[in-house]
C-alpha cells in the first residue's frame, strides 16, 4: 500500500520507523567498532538528564507495542503506549523489547552476562544523560521534523559520538571539603615544622641551620629514584600526578608537623618524670608509631573518602601509602643527616648508607599496611570489612614500626652485635613485600581485561584497543609513537570503565550503592570522543 505520510496502517496518525531487523545497514559484527545485530541506530541530539529517550521523532519500538514520547501523536498530553499490550509510558525512557529489559542500577551488565541485543530489542539505560552511547545513526536522511543526525567519521567501522548533556559531578561536594581539609591540613603542619625548626636552630646557636642544609641535601635527591619506582610499579592505571604530589606534601608537611608535636610532648612529659632514657623509649617504641602512621594513614583515608574515583583498591592503597611515607621519611632524614653531620663525616656517611640505601622503603612498609586496609574496604561490600580492615592495618603498621624502633633503642650499644642479621632479615621482609605488590599490579590487569570484554561484544572497544588498554607497556608505545597524550587518556579512559564497572558489579552483589556507576556512561563518552581524536592522527 502506497502510504506518502509513511504511518502504519495498524496505528493510524502514527509515523511509521522501520524496525532494527530491518536495517541491514546496520547489522555488523562485534567487535569491529560497530554495534551488535539489531542495536538500534540513533540520531545524535541533546539529551537532558530526566528525558524519556526517543527515535527520531521521539518514537522507542519494541515487538509487544509502541511507546510514544512527548513528540508522538498518542491520544493523550502525555504520549501514552498503544499497541496490543498497550505498554505505559515510563518517564525515563525503558523501552522494552520481546521480553522485557531488567537490569541493575544505572545500566550496569557484568561482563559475564553481559546480553547481547535481540532483534527488535532497544536496550536503553535509567539514565540517558549518564549513559549514553557512542552509536551510528541510520542511514539515509532523517525523517521530516527529526533531529540532523551525527556526523559519521569518515573510518568506517567505528560509531559516530552522541553528544549528551554534562551533569553535575555526583561527588563535587566531597571533593571541595577534601581539598579544604588537606589544604588546612598542610599549612598547620608547615606552621608546626617551622616552628620546632626555629627552636632547634636557636637551641644549638645557630650551628644547626648549616648542618640542615647538608642533611637536605642528603635526603631530597635520592627521591628521583624513590619516587620513580611505585610510578613503574603502577602501570595498568596509574594515579594522578596531582594526586601523587598531593599525597607526598602531606607526608611531608601535615604529618611530620603533627608527629613531631606529639612525639615531643611525650618525649618531654615523660623524661621529666622517669628519665631521659625512659623518655626516649616510650617516644621512640611508643609515641613514634602511633602518632606517625595516623597522621600518615589520615593521608590514604582521605583518597579513599574524598577522592574515591582515583582510589580503587589495594595497588591504589599501597601506592598512595608509598607516596605519604616517602615524603614523611625525607624531611625526617634531614633532620637524621642534619645530627649526624655535626658528629662529623663518617658518622654523616654511616647514616646515610644506613637510612638512605637500605632502609629507604620501610617507612613505605609501615604505612603501606594501612593502605591495604583501605584497599580491601574499597574492594568490599561487607560492611565489617569495610571498618575493620583499615584498622587493622593501621595497629599491623604500628606494631611493625614499633618493633623496628624498639631494638636499636633499648640496646643501645649492644645492637651492633645482632645489626647485620637484623637488617637482612628486614630487607627480606621488604623484598617479598614488593612480590605481593607486583602480583597486585598484575591482578588488576586482570580485573581491567575481565570488565571490558563485553565493552567489545558491544562495539564499545575493538579488540586492538582492549589489547592497549590492558597492555603493561600501552602507555610507553602512546608515548614513544604517534598516539602520544591523546593515547595515554584512551588507556587511562579505559581503565577507569573497567574499574568503575568492577565497583558498580561489587556493591550490586552486597546491595550496596557506589559512585562508581555514575561515572561508566560518561567514561564510554570520552572513550568515543578519544577515539575519533586517534583516527583524525593516525597516520595514513
Amino acid at each position: 500500500m502506497n502510504n506518502p505520510h509513511g504511518h502504519r496502517p495498524d496505528f493510524p496518525g502514527v509515523p511509521q520507523q522501520p524496525r532494527p531487523a530491518e536495517r541491514p545497514s546496520e547489522h555488523a559484527q562485534p567487535g569491529n567498532g560497530q554495534l551488535p545485530p539489531g542495536y538500534p541506530a540513533h540520531g545524535a541530539r541533546q539529551i537532558s538528564p530526566g528525558q524519556p529517550p526517543h527515535w527520531p521523532q521521539g518514537h522507542a519500538h519494541g515487538l509487544q507495542g509502541h511507546a510514544q514520547g512527548p513528540q508522538g501523536h498518542g491520544q493523550g498530553p502525555q504520549g501514552h503506549a498503544h499497541g496490543p499490550q498497550g505498554h505505559a509510558h515510563r518517564p525515563q525512557g525503558h523501552a522494552h523489547g520481546p521480553q522485557g529489559h531488567a537490569q541493575g542500577p544505572q545500566g550496569y551488565w557484568p561482563p559475564s552476562r553481559a546480553p547481547m541485543p535481540a532483534q527488535g530489542h532497544v536496550p536503553q539505560h535509567g539514565d540517558p544523560a549518564q549513559h549514553a552511547l557512542p552509536v551510528r545513526p541510520a542511514a539515509g536522511p532523517a525523517p521530516h521534523g527529526a533531529p540532523h543526525p551525527a556526523q559519521v567519521h569518515p573510518h568506517a567501522g567505528y560509531p559516530a559520538v552522541v553528544r549528551v548533556a554534562r551533569r553535575p559531578d555526583p561527588d563535587r561536594r566531597r571533593r571541595i571539603v577534601g581539598l579544604w581539609l588537606w589544604a588546612n591540613g598542610i599549612i598547620a603542619g608547615a606552621v608546626l615544622n617551622v616552628i620546632f625548626t626555629l627552636f632547634g636552630v636557636l637551641g644549638s646557636g645557630g650551628s644547626m641551620l648549616s648542618a640542615m642544609v647538608v642533611g637536605a641535601l642528603f635526603a631530597f635527591p635520592p627521591l628521583v629514584i624513590y619516587l620513580f619506582v611505585p610510578m613503574i610499579i603502577d602501570r595498568y592505571d596509574p594515579e594522578p600526578w596531582w594526586c601523587l604530589l598531593m599525597a607526598f606534601l602531606w607526608g611531608a608537611l601535615a604529618a611530620t608537623g603533627f608527629s613531631i608535636l606529639i612525639n615531643t610532648g611525650v618525649h618531654v612529659g615523660v623524661s621529666s618524670n622517669f628519665g631521659e632514657p625512659v623518655g626516649e623509649l616510650v617516644s621512640a617504641s611508643v609515641s613514634a608509631p602511633f602518632a606517625e602512621e595516623l597522621f600518615k594513614g589520615l593521608g590514604v583515608f582521605g583518597f579513599f573518602y574524598f577522592l574515591r574515583r582515583e582510589f580503587d583498591g589495594i595497588v591504589d592503597g599501597i601506592i598512595y601509602a608509598t607516596f605519604c611515607a616517602l615524603g614523611f621519611a625525607a624531611v625526617e632524614n634531614v633532620l637524621y643527616y642534619a645530627r649526624a653531620s655535626m658528629q662529623g663525616s663518617d658518622v654523616l656517611a654511616g647514616t646515610f648508607v644506613l637510612r638512605g640505601v637500605f632502609t629507604p622503603w620501610l617507612h613505605p612498609l609501615f604505612t603501606s599496611m594501612t593502605g591495604i586496609g583501605f584497599g580491601l574496604a574499597r574492594e568490599s561490600s561487607k560492611t565489617w570489612v569495610r571498618v575493620a580492615a583499615p584498622i587493622g592495618g593501621y595497629l599491623l603498621g604500628v606494631a611493625l614500626h614499633a618493633v623496628w624502633n624498639f631494638l636499636p633503642t633499648a640496646l643501645g650499644r649492644a645492637m651492633g652485635d645482632i645489626f647485620m642479621p637484623w637488617l637482612l632479615l628486614w630487607l627480606c621482609f621488604v623484598a617479598s613485600f614488593f612480590g605481593i605488590i607486583v602480583a597486585l599490579v598484575i591482578r588488576k590487569g586482570w580485573v581491567i581485561r575481565d570488565h571490558l570484554r563485553d565493552e567489545v561484544a558491544l562495539g564499545m572497544l575493538t579488540q586492538d584497543e582492549l589489547e592497549l588498554v590492558c597492555s603493561p607497556v600501552g602507555r610507553l608505545r602512546c608515548t614513544l609513537g604517534w598516539r602520544g597524550a591523546t593515547g595515554r587518556s584512551f588507556i587511562r579512559a579505559g581503565a577507569r570503565l573497567a574499574l568503575s564497572k568492577w565497583h558498580t558489579a561489587r556493591a550490586l552483589e552486597g546491595r550496596n550503592r557506589t559512585l562508581s556507576a555514575d561515572f561508566i556512561g560518561p567514561l564510554r563518552h570520552e572513550i568515543a570522543q578519544l577515539r575519533q581524536e586517534l583516527l583524525a592522527r593516525a597516520p595514513r
